[in-house]
C-alpha cells in the first residue's frame, strides 16, 4: 500500500473508486513541437509515439456506444497526430463535447496555421497552456520566443470569438515555474486577467492552476537540484482531504497513444497501468465495469491533493 493510499484511509472508510465516466481523455501521442521543462510525458520533436487510425476508430466506437459526453484530447501536441482533425469532426458529429489541450505555439508550425479557424468551425473548447503572464517566466520554462507566439495565438483565438462568445470557451493553464505550490486560483486568475488584458487585450474564461507533478522532466529537475524529497515532503504536508471527491481519476479514463487504459494521464506517463481486474485496452472497453472501478494510486498523487488541489 502506498503512502497516499494510507493517507486516504485516514479520511475515508475505504480506498477511492471511480464515480462514473464523464470524460474520455485521449493522448494522441508524445510528439510535440516543444520540449517544456515541466512536461510529465517528456514530449518533444524526437518522440515517435503516435496513435494510429485503428486506435482512433476504437476511440470513436467507445464514444458512439457509451454515454460519455466529453472527449479530452492531449499529447504531446495532439494536433500533430495526422488523424487529429478526423477524430474531432467525427466526435462532434456524435454531439460530444471536445476539449483540445493546446500549447498555442503549434499554430505557427507548417500546415497548422488554420487551426484556430478549425477550432471555431467545430466549436471545440480550448485549454491553452500559458505558464505565466510575462515573457521571462514563460520563455524560461518553454524556450525563447514562446511567450510572443502564445500571445499571438491568443489574439487570433480572441479575434474569432474565443474568450468572448459563450459557446467558444478558452481557458488558460498555469504551472509554477519551480518547486513550490501555486498561489490561490482566484488570486492568480485575477492577475492573469488584469495583466494579459492591459498588456495585450487578451480575454479568457477561466485559469486552471496545477501543481507540478513530481514525474517526468520535472522529477529530473528536482533530482538534479537535490530537492526531490523536500518537494515530496511539502506535497504530503499540504494534503487536503477536501480535494479527494473531485480528483479527476474518479470521473475519467485516460487512453494512451497505443490504446492502453489508465486511471489518469499521470499514471500513463509512469506506465502505472489499471488494476488487473479491469480492461487494459480500449478494444476491451466496458463502460459499466470501468465506471465503478478501483483506482490505482501512487505517491505522485499527493500533487493532485496538495493545497487547493489540481483537477
Amino acid at each position: 500500500m502506498t503512502e497516499f493510499e494510507e493517507r486516504i484511509l485516514k479520511e475515508k472508510a475505504e480506498l477511492l473508486r471511480a464515480c462514473g465516466l464523464k470524460v474520455l481523455q485521449v493522448n494522441l501521442g508524445y510528439l510535440c513541437n516543444m520540449a517544456c521543462k515541466h512536461c510529465h510525458f517528456e514530449a518533444g520533436p524526437m518522440r515517435t509515439e503516435i496513435m494510429d487510425n485503428d486506435t482512433i476508430e476504437l476511440v470513436l466506437g467507445v464514444l458512439r456506444n457509451s454515454t460519455i459526453g466529453t472527449l479530452d484530447l492531449t499529447g504531446g501536441a495532439p494536433e500533430l497526430n495526422p488523424h487529429f482533425r478526423h477524430l474531432v469532426r467525427e466526435a462532434r458529429q456524435l454531439d460530444k463535447h471536445v476539449i483540445i489541450r493546446s500549447n498555442l505555439t503549434i499554430f505557427f508550425e507548417n500546415g497548422m496555421e488554420d487551426l484556430p479557424e478549425f477550432y471555431r468551425e467545430q466549436g471545440v473548447e480550448v485549454i491553452a497552456s500559458l505558464p505565466y503572464y510575462n515573457e521571462g517566466n514563460v520563455d524560461r520554462v518553454r524556450g525563447g520566443g514562446t511567450f510572443k507566439k502564445s500571445i499571438g495565438a491568443l489574439r487570433k483565438l480572441n479575434s474569432l470569438g474565443y474568450g468572448k462568445e459563450d459557446d467558444l470557451t478558452l481557458h488558460l493553464v498555469y504551472n509554477p515555474p519551480g518547486a513550490f505550490l501555486p498561489a490561490s486560483q482566484k488570486e492568480l486568475e485575477d492577475h492573469y486577467r488584469r495583466e494579459l488584458y492591459s498588456s495585450s487585450g487578451i480575454l479568457f474564461k477561466r485559469l486552471y492552476v496545477f501543481t507540478n507533478m513530481p514525474i517526468g522532466r520535472f522529477k529530473d529537475f528536482l533530482i538534479r537540484k537535490n530537492i526531490f524529497e523536500q518537494y515530496m515532503t511539502k506535497l504530503k504536508a499540504t494534503f487536503n482531504a477536501s480535494t479527494l471527491d473531485g480528483l479527476m481519476c474518479r470521473y475519467l479514463i485516460s487512453v494512451g497513444w497505443d490504446g492502453r487504459l489508465y486511471d489518469c494521464d499521470f499514471n500513463q506517463a509512469l506506465g502505472l497501468t489499471m488494476s488487473k481486474h479491469y480492461p487494459s485496452h480500449i478494444r476491451d472497453f466496458n463502460y459499466d465495469v470501468l465506471a465503478g472501478r478501483e483506482i490505482v494510486f501512487g505517491n505522485h498523487c499527493f500533487a493532485c491533493a496538495a493545497g487547493q488541489g489540481s483537477t
